[in-house]
């Protein structure tokens, strides 16, 4: 065999694996999750073909690197032809959740400023300083510092009865993103019930505190 039967080979195989595993994260939905797990990533050329390349050189891969992430890949059960890869899907679903959080109201500097009637600086100065007391919730966002709209009143002010809920999960360093979606969506320690809703209820409002410190003692022992 000649080296250029050697090299068309290379290309077949790289070609028919690099077209299995594409079709496949497709049908999942998690090829666009590849990059945010540093895995090698694909575009399909003009006549519709994966062309697979490494993160790191930017230059195409071969055959024993999609070997590789087809084993990385399906590694995850006890029958790799039908495993799902658990990490991407984690990724995916963090994605859609971080989507969802941002397209609900939410605040800049400058939009809460305007809220509040003062400068930018000095809201910038007030944000920073209830955050670090585990008071106020801020999350950074693509280069952005963005506060939560369900943790203030109509005039810009901390929900008063959010502040024990807030504090015990702040100081527990719980992952912002965690805490919001956390503290916006139906919660099991709770029954079902959205926390920052509950707690507006006399009625539920010592089971939602109790609830968040259970949550900050699992999430500081985690640590």
């Amino acid at each position: 065999m000649t080296a250029q039967d050697g090299t068309h080979d290379e290309d077949a195989r790289v070609a028919e694996l690099g077209e299995r595993l594409a079709t496949w994260l497709e049908e999942l939905g998690l090829a666009s999750s590849l990059e945010a797990a540093g895995l090698p990533t694909y575009l399909r050329d003009e006549r519709g073909r994966a062309a697979w390349t490494d993160p790191a050189t930017g230059l195409p891969i071969a055959t024993v690197q999609l070997e590789d992430l087809e084993r990385l890949l399906r590694r995850d059960g006890s029958e790799p032809e039908h495993a799902v890869p658990v990490a991407l899907l984690q990724l995916a679903r963090q994605a859609r959740l971080r989507e969802e959080l941002l397209a609900s109201p939410w605040f800049s500097y400058e939009t809460l400023a305007e809220l509040r009637g003062t400068s930018v600086d000095a809201t910038r100065f007030a944000v920073h300083k209830a955050g670090g007391e585990h008071r106020l919730l801020v999350v950074a966002a693509d280069g952005r510092t963005v506060v939560p709209g369900f943790q203030l009143t109509t005039h810009g002010d901390l929900r008063p009865e959010l502040a024990p809920v807030l504090e015990p999960l702040l100081a527990a360093r719980m992952d912002p993103w965690k805490a919001w979606a956390w503290l916006t969506q139906p919660a099991g320690l709770l029954g079902g019930q959205v926390p920052e809703q509950a707690v507006a209820d006399p009625e539920t409002a010592e089971l939602v505190r109790h609830a968040a410190v259970r949550l900050a003692e699992r999430v500081a022992a985690d640590r």
